[in-house]
This record gives structure tokens, C-alpha cells and sequence, in this order.
């Protein structure tokens, strides 16, 4: 009997009563990050959104979204090469280069991080913003052994998803669902701006 306290508990059997979290009704947490989540135009991963701008003027909408990107290249997680690339107030468009630090995990012991490049392309009209997010790189542990990565072999329905589409993959799930999040971010607050 003292035999099996000792056991850990990860031995334990299941209870025949414990239910499996999707058909416990619980919504699977990686849910926004599965199939299709990570478009794929002409080969390429791009993320793109349009942004409406009630009543503001193609100049106020490029004003806004210039001074936001611009903004961008001196944020904390931004690194020295990210700057604004075109930003053409005749044609209203607006495109920037970045360069920035996505972070998987940090403790005192384990920093866990790539450095993520990407272009933001804005196109601005009368009453709305054609924001796109493409050309994602990854160079990851470039302290030890660098290993660089394109979105496209990286982060795809393919490559960032387990066999059966139900989960993130073990190594390039992470890639994946950090990347929706900055878009996901960056989306917003392009929408939050120009509301």
C-alpha cells in the first residue's frame, strides 16, 4: 500500500467520468489560431484588413496611419532597422519595414524569443485604410545557431498545425500564434485610431 502512494500522480487512470474538454463544452483555447487563420495569397502569407474612417478625408486617414507606423518603429520591442519605407502623401500610401522582438517565454532563467520581420503596407482613401501585413521572416536563436524562417514554410495551415488540424504544432505553433496575435494587435489599433 505505501508502494502506491509513492506513484505519481501521472500515472493515475483517468476517471471514466471525466469528460474530454471539447465535449465539455469548453471552446478549445487555440480555437482562433487553427485552420485558416493564416492566409495564404499567391503563394505568399498575407494578412490584410480594410479599416473604415467615417467622414475622415483620404489625408486625414493617411495622416493617421503614417504617424501610427511611424510610431511603430520606436516602440520597446522595435529594433533600429525598423523604419518607414514610402510614405507618399500624393498617392496616400504608406509602407513600413519592421523589425521586432516576439516573445515566446521570459523568466529570470529562459528568454525565448525571435526576431520577427515584416512588411505594413497602407493604402488610404476617403473614408477607409487597405492595411496588409506581409513578407513575415523569422530569425530565431540567433545567439547560439540562428535558423531563419519564412512564414510561408513556417506558420501555414501545413507547417504550423498538427496532422489533424486540431492543434498547434509542437515547435512552429508558437511562431504561429504569436504572429496572429501581433496582427491581431496591430489590426486593432490601426481600427481604433481611425474609428
Amino acid at each position: 500500500m505505501a508502494f502506491l502512494m509513492c506513484l505519481p500522480l501521472g500515472l493515475a487512470a483517468q476517471n471514466t467520468w471525466e469528460m474530454p474538454e471539447e465535449t465539455a463544452g469548453n471552446i478549445n483555447p487555440d480555437q482562433k489560431y487553427l485552420a485558416g487563420a493564416v492566409p495564404v495569397v499567391d503563394g505568399k502569407v498575407t494578412f490584410h484588413t480594410v479599416i473604415g474612417a467615417p467622414g475622415k478625408s483620404a489625408d486625414q486617414v493617411f495622416d493617421i496611419v503614417r504617424k501610427y507606423m511611424v510610431k511603430m518603429t520606436t516602440e520597446g520591442n522595435q529594433l533600429e532597422q525598423s523604419r518607414i519605407v514610402i510614405a507618399d502623401s500624393v498617392k496616400h500610401e504608406v509602407v513600413g519595414s519592421y523589425q521586432e522582438w516576439l516573445v515566446f517565454k521570459s523568466t529570470a532563467l529562459v528568454l525565448d524569443r525571435t526576431r520577427m520581420m515584416y512588411n505594413i503596407i497602407a493604402n488610404c482613401e476617403d473614408g477607409k485604410a487597405d492595411i496588409t501585413m506581409t513578407r513575415i521572416y523569422y530569425l530565431y536563436e540567433e545567439e547560439r545557431d540562428p535558423q531563419t524562417f519564412k512564414a510561408e514554410e513556417w506558420i501555414t495551415d501545413e507547417e504550423g498545425l498538427t496532422r489533424k488540424g486540431n492543434k498547434l504544432s509542437r515547435v512552429s505553433g508558437k511562431f504561429r500564434r504569436k504572429t496572429i496575435d501581433r496582427k491581431d494587435y496591430l489590426f486593432n489599433k490601426f481600427k481604433s485610431l481611425l474609428k
